[in-house]
């Protein structure tokens, strides 16, 4: 049956259909059989400054069937001190025999995204937008800490009150390590993204060659009321200079798993990014997670690697995700293709919007 492909702004009776390809896609998923929690985070994502330049192209039969989608997101970025807005590849799903169109679809987004940034970890993905241009910068660390081994959802739960006594221990421990770890800096709890969140991030733009775009305005549309994240405690260090680094957490709908969604100083102020990483340990034990899941790119604006190893947390190398992007000027994209010029969290991009 002939397929083709279709702008989904153009063709709103196709909605039904997109809905019903992500429980097809991902049936043992529950939450893909959450229609309204996704059209929420799609209607958010249109509130962006930038959201009358969002695309959504479905792959669809001459029956309406829907058989793939992708959607072409768009986000400021700053590069070598120039704005620029670069799109990331999203939802990006077909029914199995559909990987022609599937092929199709990404170079739609292609065609109409001059400029791309992609954090994947699919290959199959990864290869089709290799294909057509996007190339890897590096792969983002993935650090996770588990904070009450008992509810490790590996072991059988005969086994999991023995291990009440050694989760107690570790949170000792954690304590322990907590009061030598960040100085005397003060965490405080922050309720509003103000006007020291635009000079932070000037400041990290002035000496980190590529950045999103994460002033006041961004981070209460990423963050505030009406995103799917509005739930989140932002946690701030100040000191003379102002803001000197913050922390954004988010604890998920079942409350079992912590994300830091996004940890953030000034360039090279370990002593903020330890302060940060201390509270945060502290904020989500008191929220009863029994893991804190952590992906970022390593740099002058986040904790070091030997820090977070302090704190207990481990890395797991096969749960990383590649930076990919493709920017049409030269001189941009040789830039961007290093992760070493980054500044990068998991809240920065595509992969936590559908985190519940």
């Amino acid at each position: 049956m002939k397929v083709s492909i279709r702008l989904l702004e153009e063709n709103p009776e196709l909605r039904p259909g997109v809905d019903l390809l992500r429980t097809l896609v991902y049936p043992e998923h529950p939450e893909s059989y959450d229609v309204g929690w996704h059209s929420s985070v799609w209607s958010w994502l249109e509130t962006h400054p930038l959201g009358g330049e969002m695309r959504r192209w479905v792959a669809a039969t001459e029956d309406g069937e829907v058989v793939g989608h992708l959607a072409a997101v768009p986000q400021y970025y700053r590069i070598s001190g120039e704005r620029v807005v670069a799109y990331t590849p999203a939802d990006y799903q077909a029914l199995p025999g559909y990987g022609f169109h599937a092929f199709s679809l990404m170079r739609r987004f292609f065609r109409y995204a001059e400029n791309c940034v992609s954090v994947d970890q699919v290959e199959e993905a990864m290869a089709v937008e290799m294909k057509l241009g996007a190339e890897s910068a590096g792969k983002l660390q993935y650090a996770a800490k588990v904070l009450d081994v008992s509810q490790l959802p590996r072991l059988p739960k005969a086994a999991r009150p023995a291990l009440w006594l050694p989760s107690r221990a570790l949170r000792t421990v954690d304590y322990a390590l907590g009061r030598a770890f960040g100085g005397d800096l003060e965490v405080v709890e922050i309720e509003t993204f103000d006007e020291s969140f635009d000079v932070f991030f000037e400041k990290v733009a002035a000496e980190v060659p590529c950045v999103p775009e994460k002033d006041a305005a961004f981070l209460r549309w990423r963050y505030g009321p009406g995103s799917p994240h509005e739930r989140t405690t932002v946690l701030g260090v100040r000191g003379a200079e102002g803001l000197l680094g913050y922390a954004v957490l988010r604890v998920t709908q079942e409350g079992d798993n912590g994300y830091l969604l996004d940890l953030t100083t000034l360039p090279g102020r370990r002593d903020a990014a330890r302060a940060l990483l201390r509270e945060t340990v502290r904020r989500f034990q008191g929220a009863g997670v029994y893991i804190v899941r952590y992906r970022f790119n390593e740099s002058s604006t986040s904790p070091a690697l030997g820090d977070l190893r302090r704190m207990g947390f481990f890395f797991r190398e096969g749960r990383r995700h590649s930076l990919l992007m493709k920017f049409e000027d030269r001189g941009l994209h040789k830039t961007a293709n290093d992760t070493a010029n980054w500044s990068y969290s998991a809240g920065d991009g595509e992969m936590t919007f559908w985190v519940r």
